[in-house]
């Protein structure tokens, strides 16, 4: 006679991370070579975070390498990204400015991106750039 024996799964639970955002990368087609953008997309298709400018811009009249984004996400809404983020949220001579507008897809995105201190007079003034997923 044979005996059946079936393990028994006493309190275990199976816990799935939750899914991550998409990050997405991009090129600039109008500023300095090497220029590039990137930033992330929530699952849920809703919000853009972790946008950060790599490049070059122009400060106190000279150029300057620049790694920077906003702290803050912006709303993605019907496919379109758009908006200003002022760093810190109240402004002041020396607040940074960052511009955004975006359409974006499942497979592509561009846009145009500007960022900017005016009272230091830094500017990459506004750039033109195209993105995809995980890149």
């Amino acid at each position: 006679m044979k005996v059946l024996v079936f393990p028994l799964l006493l309190g275990v639970a199976v816990v799935a991370a939750p899914p991550k955002p998409v990050h997405w990368t991009g090129t600039i087609s109008n500023g300095m070579k090497g220029d590039k953008i990137s930033f992330d997309v929530a699952p849920d298709g809703k919000t853009l975070s972790n946008l950060t400018f790599q490049g070059y811009w122009r400060c106190g009249g000279k150029l300057e390498q620049m790694t920077a984004g906003p702290k803050q996400a912006l709303t993605i809404q019907n496919g379109k990204a758009s908006g200003v983020v002022v760093d810190p949220p109240k402004g002041g001579a020396t607040a940074w400015r960052f511009e955004f507008d975006g359409d974006i897809g499942k497979t592509a995105a561009k846009g145009t991106f500007r960022m900017n201190i005016n009272a230091l007079s830094c500017d990459t003034y506004k750039l033109q750039w195209t993105a995809a997923p995980g890149q």
